[in-house]
């Protein structure tokens, strides 16, 4: 008999197939205790199977490229992390074997990182899977993980590893459904960037038995325990409308009385340009520079590397418009040459500009990178800094673009609550301004984005951020400069439509949804958009926001 569930919708689509469950978890190794001549081996086999996992998920970033890319490599340092190593070995030393002290000293860091603040303990499923992998190697069993099938198949997990992600097969994994995570999650974000429909945050997912049929709809977040034939009917219906709309939508993005709203990609590096271009991107709207930090955390990319990563990006959008975001290091993307490792919180600590500003040579050199490879070309760069507080931070950034000769429009994130709030005041000193909607919700709403127990309030339609989005467009109009979006808010449909209605210049978002808002906007003129904005805001609760924008734009 058929029955409906409801997660949070974070990837487009509809698919329909069978239940399969994640490879389960590696049991706990055995406490036995050893001979003290068999520490040093032991210790050796532990170094071994670290660096082994360390290179398997580098290796898996490298295929993966973009965002998938940097997440992997982060989770790759975590594994190699000298204080978890010096305590595996101190461990050893004492009696352990290696797959014992691993997973000891793991669950001795995973306790710290669960007490310090929901920013840190949104890490602990990524610490969980690398404890996992290496203990699965010293026990000589196979990795957890994606399980093996000819047949095509929904895929169930508690929460889904950046490993595991990162790699799907789209062709077999129709769609997949997790008990954790949220809109902005890891899992969230490369599904959209994969193109598979998602649905996380489902409490019980886990109980839906192997080989029940189920259908997912990723644009709703309902999911339909063994649906009949009417239910079937329905949703390829639906997506059939929703391909025939995608296919009927092309060019440039604009409202349907030609209000134009540039639709722009989410790139991590030159690997996620391809599928840009071929979604009609007119430009990158959020550059991340991070992963060229990443290949090695012990030391900055000589100024040569960063300008040749940075112009193949730059050369493939002629005469469009680049944005780059300077270094974002700190807080789930520690560096060891830059990040201090003994702070309490750190994402409430150094991070971002604040880093930079700390490390005037490493900002300067990735300016004069960025000048150098916007030499000759015909492109439209403009640079952002992340972590912009007030007029004094944003001040000192445009003042390092001045100082490194970057011919360039110089901008500022706003991902913190003052920043929204006093944003005329900080477009004094920039010309631009780019909402990132992910840090923002976090930072207003005190909930990590990591962490599926707080997930409503890392619902990009909480009306306290749309407000927060309105004030910040709102000066921008009035300095008659622009405001973007590039957070994973602008890749939601209706979304994009009330984004566009609170006075948002730009839309930027992974290159799979950029049809779907191309689309969903080119349906709609901007005073329905308005209306719709109005009436998102005039209500208390995300769900209430999103029903309000849709009775709006349906003419209910």
């Amino acid at each position: 008999m058929e029955t409906t569930l409801r997660g949070v919708g974070v990837s487009h689509g509809v698919a329909i197939g069978q239940v399969r469950h994640m490879g389960t978890a590696v049991l706990e190794p055995p406490a036995k205790q050893i001979p003290a001549e068999e520490a040093e081996r032991e210790q050796g086999r532990a170094r071994q199977a670290v660096e082994a996992v360390a290179a398997d998920l580098i290796a898996r970033g490298n295929l993966a490229g973009g965002e998938a890319q940097a997440v992997l490599e982060a989770q790759a340092l975590m594994a190699q992390d000298p204080e978890l190593i010096a305590d595996v070995e101190r461990r050893i030393a004492v009696g352990s074997t290696a797959e014992r002290a691993v997973y000891d000293a793991f669950a001795a860091y995973r306790a710290l990182l669960a007490n310090a603040g929901e920013y840190l303990a949104g890490r602990v499923a990524d610490l969980d899977d690398v404890r996992n992998r290496i203990v699965a190697r010293l026990l000589g069993v196979p990795m957890p993980g994606v399980p093996d099938s000819d047949e095509p198949y929904v895929l169930i997990a508690r929460d889904l590893a950046p490993a595991d992600t990162a790699l799907l097969d789209p062709a077999l994994v129709l769609g997949f459904v997790t008990e954790e995570g949220g809109p902005t999650s890891h899992s969230a974000i490369l599904a959209r960037a994969l193109g598979v429909p998602a649905v996380v945050a489902l409490p019980g997912a886990g109980e839906l038995a192997e080989g029940t049929v189920i259908a997912v709809d990723g644009s709703t977040g309902d999911i339909f325990v063994e649906p009949g034939d009417e239910r079937r009917a329905q949703l390829e219906r639906a997506a059939a409308e929703r391909k025939a709309a995608l296919s009927a939508a092309t060019g440039p993005g604009a409202t349907s009385d030609g209000h134009q709203v540039p639709l722009l990609a989410n790139v991590g590096g030159p690997a996620d340009v391809p599928a840009a271009v071929e979604a009609g991107a007119e430009g990158v709207g959020l550059f991340r520079t991070e992963f060229l930090f990443l290949d090695d955390s012990r030391e900055a990319p000589a100024e040569e590397k960063q300008v040749e990563a940075y112009r193949k990006v730059l050369e493939a959008f002629p005469e469009g418009r680049v944005v780059v975001r300077v270094l974002d290091a700190g807080a789930d993307k520690p560096l060891d040459f830059l990040t201090p490792a003994d702070e309490p919180n750190p994402a409430l600590g150094v991070r971002g500009l604040r880093t930079l500003l700390d490390h005037p040579e490493v900002l300067r050199t990735q300016l004069t990178a960025l000048s150098k490879a916007a030499e000759g070309l015909p492109v439209h760069l403009e640079v952002m800094a992340p972590m912009v507080a007030d007029r004094a931070d944003a001040k000192a950034f445009a003042d390092a673009c001045r100082e490194a000769g970057l011919s360039a429009k110089f901008g500022a994130m706003v991902e913190i609550p003052s920043a929204a709030l006093r944003a005329r005041s900080i477009l004094r000193e920039v010309e631009f301004l780019s909402l990132g909607t992910n840090d923002l919700a976090q930072y207003t709403f005190a909930a990590d984005r990591q962490v599926g127990a707080v997930s409503r309030l890392q619902d990009p339609w909480q009306p306290a951020l749309l407000d927060l989005v309105a004030l910040a467009a709102e000066a921008a109009g009035a300095e008659g400069k622009s405001c973007g979006v590039c957070g994973e808010a602008a890749s939601d449909p209706l979304l994009a439509c009330v984004l566009t209605g609170l006075g948002v210049t730009s839309l930027s978002m992974g290159a799979a949804s950029i049809p779907y808002v191309r689309a969903t906007l080119a349906k709609y003129t901007l005073a329905q958009c308005r209306r719709a904005a109005a009436a998102a805001r005039a209500t208390d609760s995300a769900d209430e926001a999103r029903l309000a924008a849709q009775e709006v734009l349906s003419g209910e």
